[in-house]
């Protein structure tokens, strides 16, 4: 017996459980297809998904473009091809049943381009679009013009309402579902705004409440909301279930179809998920997109951290209302910045450390790397691909004259360099970015994995289906 009935969602009946369509690589054709065979809706990722060649083996992209802007080009061929790729074999596995989505990043380089693209070439093979990170403006014309239903990510009533007037009020016809994803718990890119505090987790209840109240003023009382991020057993829902003031619900799951036989992560990935605690995510802005994320605490993120915990305030002039009247000289010709007292302190038990790299930040700071870390940083941003609309840390723009205007910011880091290389095992894992929510400690609590388990995506979502 399930836990929940089934759902009408763009004219098709599904269980009302939807796979998280999770950034590069991680969802893709066969653990979208493969949920949408066990009846719910498959998503796989459409940012950067992997080329595939006719025996079905991933076909690296290696770059051969010799600035930013031809290597952005040789992007977004590769991501189309990819995604065109990804489709096709989400189809041939989900073998009639469920339905098939794909995910996308507002705020990838190119975005409306491949979403033109993939939908051109994979035209009944995709039966809707979800899109967050940034604002879609955009994703219900485009998707109306291919005749594939739309699925805006949010994270308020108040950013629904900003899409529904400016856009999508005139294509209400396509929007499938509205996406409600809560920006403390759920992995990934999050939509926290400035006026919303990351310490304090707020009820969701409340907050889809007045998404719904909204959208019955705007006659989509019947469109179903998409609860999404930290929604792991069914059985903790129970209430919003069958919820005559909720109106129709689904559930995303993005963390727990990590571990399946059918996601593509690499192993060591897998094993490490398994024994999180639950205070191992870190809910952080070094994100180079401007977003705050959520992601395991490894090497990687601690490195981050320590990076801006190695940062001062500068001035370059002396400043006696801000005490800033200690010289601190550093490159060529004596030049430098006036640091306080205690900053040149800081500054120099951090020299004495080997962090003896400073690099200059575009908020009138200094952070102190080591100078191969120093060296690497700067690869990384010569290296820039242009996988972002705008870049924080290289200051790529994916328009107009291709720069942001901005000093590049050397606390941040190249995220398509960390998310390939992660996803195809390349290097350590605890090195790289590991996207998770924060229910990610269940895998370690849930008898479900006990000894390891780790189940088909058929048998997960059945267990689902029976609240756990």
């Amino acid at each position: 017996m399930s836990f929940v009935s089934p759902l009408v969602v763009a004219g098709h009946e599904v269980w009302p459980l939807v796979e998280g369509g999770k950034g590069v690589a991680v969802s893709n054709g066969r653990s979208a297809g493969a949920w949408a065979a066990a009846g719910g809706v498959g998503t796989f990722s459409a940012v950067n998904a992997d080329v595939l060649d006719a025996n079905g083996d991933y076909v690296p992209l290696v770059f051969k473009g010799r600035d930013r802007r031809e290597r952005h080009e040789e992007l977004i061929d590769y991501s189309i091809r990819g995604a065109v790729c990804q489709a096709r074999v989400a189809h041939e596995t989900q073998g009639g049943e469920g339905r098939l989505h794909m995910n996308v990043l507002w705020e990838m380089g190119g975005c409306e381009r491949v979403l033109h693209g993939v939908l051109q070439q994979a035209k009944g093979l995709v039966h809707g679009v979800t899109c967050g990170a940034g604002m879609p403006y955009r994703l219900g014309e485009i998707c109306a013009s291919y005749g594939v239903h739309y699925y805006p990510i949010i994270s308020s009533a108040r950013a629904f309402n900003a899409l529904w007037k400016r856009a999508y009020g005139k294509v209400a016809d396509w929007l499938g579902a509205v996406v409600y994803e809560d920006p403390w718990r759920a992995g990934g890119h999050n939509g926290l705004s400035n006026s919303e505090d990351p310490t304090r987790p707020e009820d969701p209840y409340p907050r889809v409440l007045e998404l719904r109240k909204l959208m019955r003023g705007m006659g989509l009382g019947d469109v179903p909301i998409i609860m999404a991020g930290g929604v792991w057993h069914l059985k903790d829902w129970k209430s919003w279930i069958g919820n005559k003031e909720l109106g129709p619900i689904a559930f995303q799951f993005g963390t727990r179809p990590l571990l399946t036989q059918e996601s593509p992560i690499p192993n060591g990935w897998k094993k490490r998920l398994l024994g999180l605690l639950p205070d191992d995510v870190l809910l952080h802005r070094f994100s180079p997109t401007g977003f705050y994320s959520s992601a395991v605490k490894n090497r990687f993120l601690e490195e981050l951290v320590e990076r801006s915990d190695r940062q001062v305030a500068i001035s370059d002039e002396a400043d006696p209302a801000s005490e800033r009247t200690a010289f601190f000289a550093y490159g060529r010709g004596g030049r430098g910045v006036y640091v306080t007292e205690a900053d040149l302190l800081r500054i120099q038990g951090w020299l004495s450390q080997g962090y003896s790299q400073p690099m200059r930040t575009p908020d009138s700071t200094l952070i102190f790397v080591t100078p191969e870390g120093a060296r690497q940083i700067r690869r990384d941003q010569a290296d820039c691909m242009g996988c972002l609309s705008h870049c924080a840390f290289s200051n790529w723009k994916d328009r107009d004259d291709f720069s942001t205007h901005r000093p590049v910011d050397p606390r941040s880091f190249c995220i398509q360099k960390t998310l390939q290389d992660i996803a195809h095992g390349r290097g350590e894992h605890e090195d790289q970015l590991m996207f998770a929510g924060h229910n990610v400690y269940k895998f370690r609590e849930d008898p479900f994995y006990a000894n390891g388990f780790v189940p088909t995506v058929r048998q997960l979502v059945q267990r689902i289906l029976t609240g756990h």
